[in-house]
C-alpha cells in the first residue's frame, strides 16, 4: 500500500514522516528504509532504519527512483517499510508523472509486501483525482 503525506511547505510533513518511520522501526519485524535528498534527517531517524541520501547515487527522476526502490525490494525481502522524503525534489513536480509513479509504487508495494510512504509538498486540492483516492495523511 502507498500512503501519502501531503501538505504545503512548512506544514510539518517531514516531522510526521520521521514519527511514522521511527514507529515503523519499533514495530517492524523487518527493515525500514528512509530515503531523503540530502542529509537533513541523520539525527532524527532511528539508527534502526536504513537512511539513504539519494544524491549519493545520482538518482533523479521518477523512473530512476522507481528502479531504485524496486532494487531495494528485490535485494532485500525483509524490507517492510519505505519512506521517501521530498518526492517532488527527486521526481519533479509534473502531476502526470506523479500519478504514474504512485501507480507503479502501488504495484511494487503489493508485489513486495512493503508499505511505501511518499512525502508530497503540494496542496491536497492540487493533486489529481487518481492520487486523492489513495490513503492521504495530511
Amino acid at each position: 500500500m502507498v500512503n501519502l503525506i501531503v501538505g504545503r511547505k512548512g506544514t510539518g510533513k517531514t516531522k510526521r514522516l520521521v514519527e511514522h518511520a521511527n514507529e515503523a522501526v519499533e514495530k517492524s519485524s523487518g527493515n525500514v528504509v528512509v530515503i531523503e535528498k540530502g542529509s537533513n534527517l541523520t539525527y532524527d531517524i532511528s539508527h534502526g532504519a536504513r537512511l539513504i541520501n539519494i544524491e549519493s547515487y545520482g538518482i533523479q527522476g521518477a523512473d530512476a527512483l522507481g528502479g531504485f526502490l524496486c532494487g531495494i525490494c528485490a535485494g532485500n525481502y525483509d524490507v517492510t517499510d519505505i519512506f521517501v522524503d521530498s518526492t517532488f525534489k527527486i521526481i519533479g513536480q509534473d502531476m502526470k508523472v506523479l500519478t504514474a509513479f504512485v501507480e507503479k509504487m502501488n504495484r511494487l508495494s503489493a508485489l513486495a509486501d512493503t508499505k511505501i510512504t511518499l512525502l508530497i509538498s503540494a496542496d491536497q486540492s492540487a493533486l489529481p483525482e487518481e492520487i486523492r483516492k489513495i490513503s492521504v495523511a495530511v
